[in-house]
């Protein structure tokens, strides 16, 4: 039964509705989940189906469609994000074969694709809506979600420490380092471990921000963020890492986000960690999800280098 298949008989069965779906077509965007665009009694929807379990996951991918629901619901009830309703999650298993959700589509097109209005613009909404986001806060941190891929701890410092160590787990066990590689890693984290113990807030952080999970209108105004999925909860400084790799945190992200980043000798440390756990996770990516062993080794090679000023 193809994905087109599922949907007619998720949309009668999910939603109630026994009108057929129309207008099905594929985003150009979003290939990790199986995605589609479709309409329903003259309204649109996506509807999204998680990738298949031997895809090659990093710890915190696993399942990670489950926390998407609650998130989505607290996001719309506490900030101004312009963030989907989802109508239906199901990891039943029951109609399609991996666990899927319908929501309701947003307006607008990917940053990458709509080019009539100045950068600037944009990136200084994208800034006003994460200073929103950073504002809920848990008492817990790390990856708090339903998809349960950790034990939530009670300070950053546990938690990045955590997620630290899994996340060379990961790349040991996908063949990118040797043990050895890995554990230099983790001798340096260990030498380091006193700059992550701090008072911080645990704060919702999207870490997946870039062109293609920000929509836009032809005005320039800013219509969603999508992809919550890899969310956390911690160290905003983290989310800024994320930022810089992706090519979101310029100045007009500043001037939206209403604060004039710290870049003392001890967050630039910080830094380099927090970037560096972006950058590693690709060698996971593009050895088991692409079988790229060529850029994985560049990711790899990468990351050693940035690595010495560690040292």
């Amino acid at each position: 039964m193809k994905n087109t298949e599922y949907l007619e008989e998720i949309c009668r069965v999910k939603l109630g509705r026994g009108e057929r779906p129309t207008d099905i077509k594929r985003p150009a965007t979003g290939k990790f989940n199986e995605s589609l665009f479709f309409s329903l009694a003259g309204k649109d929807y996506v509807f999204r189906m998680a990738p298949p379990d031997d895809a090659g996951f990093l710890f915190y991918e696993k399942n990670m469609m489950a926390q998407e629901p609650s998130l989505h619901k607290i996001i719309r009830e506490k900030t101004d994000i312009p963030v989907a309703r989802i109508l239906v999650y199901d990891d039943s298993r029951e109609i399609a074969p991996r666990p899927y959700l319908i929501m309701e589509k947003l307006a607008g097109a990917p940053l990458s694709y709509t080019t009539r209005f100045g950068l600037s613009k944009v990136l200084r909404q994208v800034g006003q809506y994460l200073k929103q986001l950073h504002s809920i806060t848990a008492q817990s941190y790390g990856y708090l979600g339903e998809h349960k891929v950790m034990i939530p701890a009670d300070s950053w410092v546990e938690a990045f420490e955590i997620m630290w160590n899994k996340l060379l787990d990961d790349i040991v066990g996908c063949g990118g380092y040797t043990k050895e590689e890995a554990d230099r890693f983790r001798r340096l984290f260990d030498k380091d471990r006193d700059i992550f113990d701090r008072p911080v807030k645990s704060s919702l952080l999207h870490m997946d921000i870039w062109h293609q999970n920000i929509l836009a209108d032809e005005e320039g105004r800013v219509t969603g963020i999508v992809d919550w999925d890899r969310a956390l909860w911690g160290d905003v400084e983290i989310e800024f890492a994320v930022l810089d790799y992706c090519g979101i945190s310029e100045e007009a992200f500043w001037d939206g986000y209403g604060r004039v980043r710290d870049n003392s000798p001890i967050v630039k440390r910080r830094w380099l960690y927090y970037y560096l756990y972006e950058l590693q996770k690709y060698i996971v990516i593009r050895t088991l999800r692409t079988q790229d062993l060529a850029q994985a080794r560049a990711y790899r090679d990468n990351a050693i280098e940035m690595s010495v000023a560690l040292e």
